[in-house]
């Protein structure tokens, strides 16, 4: 524990000393303020933790050489982050639907529910559950607190009152 105070007096004296121009120096890289202090502390914190104190010759050159690295890091980083989401943004605009396929869900969707008018909630919305979502009938039943039997009773309701276009 004794030789723990001249480190911490060493790396106290570094960081007193030196902040400031390194902060300076990244923002020159950088030009963000917030991005050059992150990267200052991250410098900071690699010296810090370095499994060896070292003697430091020349401070400000192994700084850089420290932030410079970090620096690469972070370039590095954003670049992948950008490519990620220009492939998200071009796989979003080639899966997106277009403005007739739109229209022609719109178009179903009403004739579903004109057809489904008239019928109660509960029904329908097994009926939704099954046809539209895929649920087999068990899991509507669990879903929805009701027995096998009355999922089965409401989807044979439902196609039923479909067949008979009581709903239009």
């Amino acid at each position: 524990m004794a030789d723990y105070q001249p480190v911490k007096d060493a790396f106290s004296e570094l960081y007193g000393t030196n902040h400031r121009w390194l902060r300076t120096w990244l923002y020159r890289r950088l030009q963000c303020p917030h991005d050059a202090a992150d990267l200052a502390q991250d410098t900071f914190l690699r010296v810090m933790k370095a499994p060896q104190p070292v003697a430091i010759e020349e401070p400000r050159a192994f700084l850089a050489t420290v932030a410079r690295r970090l620096l690469s890091n972070l370039f590095r980083r954003r670049a992948l982050e950008r490519a990620y989401l220009e492939e998200l943004a071009n796989f979003m605009e080639a899966c997106a639907p277009s403005e007739e396929e739109l229209a022609l869900v719109h178009e179903a969707l009403v004739q579903i529910d004109q057809m489904l008018h008239g019928l109660p909630l509960r029904v329908r919305h097994v009926f939704i559950l099954s046809r539209l979502d895929g649920l087999p009938q068990p899991q509507i039943a669990r879903q929805l607190g009701i027995s096998l039997a009355t999922v089965e009773r409401d989807l044979r309701r439902a196609f039923l009152h479909c067949l008979s276009g009581a709903g239009t």
